[in-house]
């Protein structure tokens, strides 16, 4: 059984989650190999090819490609899949998007998020918000999986796997790409993160969730998350949201502020290694996933902790 595990980046970087997705192909097979798409990647390919226990790097160069549209990446892993008996995705918001498509032109059943590969045809992945467990065997000959990063450890480095290019397929009709707009920030990306300092609609404001949350993540070198709630009130962006309709994460920090602990976030952040929870309701949530809670009002328990820190 041979595997092809698909490169997370973002043009010139490759994230962990790759490595990490390498470790739940090699549970499958030790002829592991990873597609790297996109346009200029050529530094992305050369840092896929020292992870350990890669075989061979594929490099699909395409402008087209750049811009992740799921049509056209998954046109290009269905050429490729004939040749593997595993596709293994990284469980982002992309591999989210264009993994059902590559699935469903291979006619077989997608595995998403997927935490634990028992073996070959046997895997566990996370039901009712994370509440439950379910064990899934398949007897199809060709698995495709989305792998929940969080629950692997990173692939180390030391391989010396060779590079080769492989031809994109033409572009399909009926998507292209329009415009994007970056954000960049100076702080670790959220997904990521080591620290991880998340508001909830508590703070009751924008302007309080960045008086408040901003200064102690980077008092700590944090990333900045939020519940759900504070997002949909506007009191911050869509890509701070840890949750079920979020980002999964698994910090070795999580400090929730005036975050009550709603079943959809702690399906995002209960994985963390610790977990300190502020809350002025002794009744939230929150405290049952939290190794340290705080009953307290963040506006005087926030400024004492910032005076700690020094």
């Amino acid at each position: 059984m041979a595997a092809l595990v698909i490169a997370d980046h973002d043009g010139a970087h490759l994230r962990d989650t790759t490595h990490k997705t390498v470790t739940a192909a090699l549970a499958l097979s030790s002829d592991v190999d990873v597609l790297v798409y996109g346009e200029g990647v050529k530094t992305v390919a050369e840092a896929a090819s020292k992870i350990a226990g890669v075989r061979k790097v594929l490099v699909a160069e395409s402008a087209d490609l750049k811009q992740d549209i799921a049509e056209d990446v998954a046109a290009l892993i269905t050429g490729l899949a004939v040749n593997y008996d595993a596709v293994a995705i990284p469980a982002s918001a992309s591999g989210k998007n264009f993994a059902p498509r590559i699935a469903a032109a291979l006619d077989v059943s997608l595995l998403s998020d997927v935490i634990e590969v028992v073996d070959g045809s046997t895997f566990v992945r996370p039901i009712y918000a994370g509440n439950a467990l379910e064990t899934v065997q398949t007897s199809e000959a060709k698995k495709v999986l989305t792998v929940r990063t969080t629950a692997f450890k990173a692939a180390a480095e030391g391989g010396s796997a060779s590079v080769e290019t492989v031809t994109a397929p033409a572009t399909k009709a009926g998507t292209r790409f329009i415009s994007e707009e970056k954000v960049t920030s100076d702080r670790p990306e959220l997904g990521a993160a080591k620290i991880i300092v998340s508001g909830g609609r508590a703070l009751g404001s924008k302007e309080e969730f960045d008086a408040v949350i901003d200064p102690l993540a980077d008092k700590l070198g944090a990333a900045v998350g939020a519940s759900r709630a504070a997002v949909d009130a506007g009191y911050a962006p869509n890509d701070y949201q840890v949750g079920q309709t979020g980002k999964v994460v698994a910090p070795e920090l999580y400090i929730a502020v005036g975050i009550s602990g709603a079943i959809q976030h702690l399906a995002g952040m209960k994985d963390s290694k610790v977990i300190v929870a502020i809350n002025k309701d002794p009744e939230a949530p929150i405290f049952s996933v939290a190794d340290y809670g705080l009953v307290a009002d963040y506006k005087t328990a926030i400024p004492d902790l910032m005076k700690a820190l020094g």
